[in-house]
């Protein structure tokens, strides 16, 4: 399966180290919706390119027009990686109501933006289930859009394909912008 992730890109990182495609951001992470990073590292990653990009374009929705400084993150431009997960990979699918009422949750509680709720749920099933690479969800932009979060356990079943960098000109991002009501 290929899973698209958004990272600020350094070209002269490899792949595991700060900047490359499948470096986990642990000692960054904190506020996202699953981060536990005293426990594990994780990436959030999109089943569609449009998805993730969007993802990371949602926090400027309001402000009107798309421009470069939005496709930067500390200093560095950011690109878009997609990455080939293992096909045995196993992902807690959280779109599954059969899912949902094994692991006692409701689809409130895991779209919901109060993270200490979701990074909680993340947390007990990364422990319960410890055979699992990540979740797989809804976004809470698009219901149609399917993210993953992977665990940093899923490491070596993954492999990096391309990295791509973002630009203004690209269809994805003018797509993705236009879901989110930037001009």
């Amino acid at each position: 399966m290929t899973l698209w992730r958004i990272l600020p890109h350094d070209p002269q990182a490899g792949e595991i180290e700060p900047g490359g495609a499948l470096w986990f951001p642990r000692g960054l992470q904190g506020t996202g919706r699953h981060d536990n990073r005293d426990r594990y590292g994780c990436l959030y990653l999109a089943t569609d390119p449009v998805a993730a990009i969007a993802e990371t374009l949602a926090p400027f929705r309001g402000t009107g027009e798309l421009v470069e400084a939005m496709l930067m993150r500390g200093g560095r431009a950011l690109a878009l990686a997609a990455l080939a997960l293992d096909a045995q990979a196993e992902l807690v699918d959280l779109d599954d109501p059969a899912v949902l009422l094994d692991a006692a949750l409701r689809p409130s509680h895991v779209a919901t933006r109060v993270r200490a709720v979701t990074q909680a749920q993340a947390l007990r099933l990364h422990d319960e289930r410890p055979d699992a690479a990540g979740l797989r969800w809804w976004s809470t932009l698009e219901s149609s859009w399917i993210n993953v979060t992977l665990f940093d356990r899923a490491a070596g079943l993954l492999a990096a394909e391309r990295v791509e960098p973002l630009t203004l000109g690209d269809a994805r991002v003018r797509r993705a912008a236009a879901s989110l009501g930037l001009g």
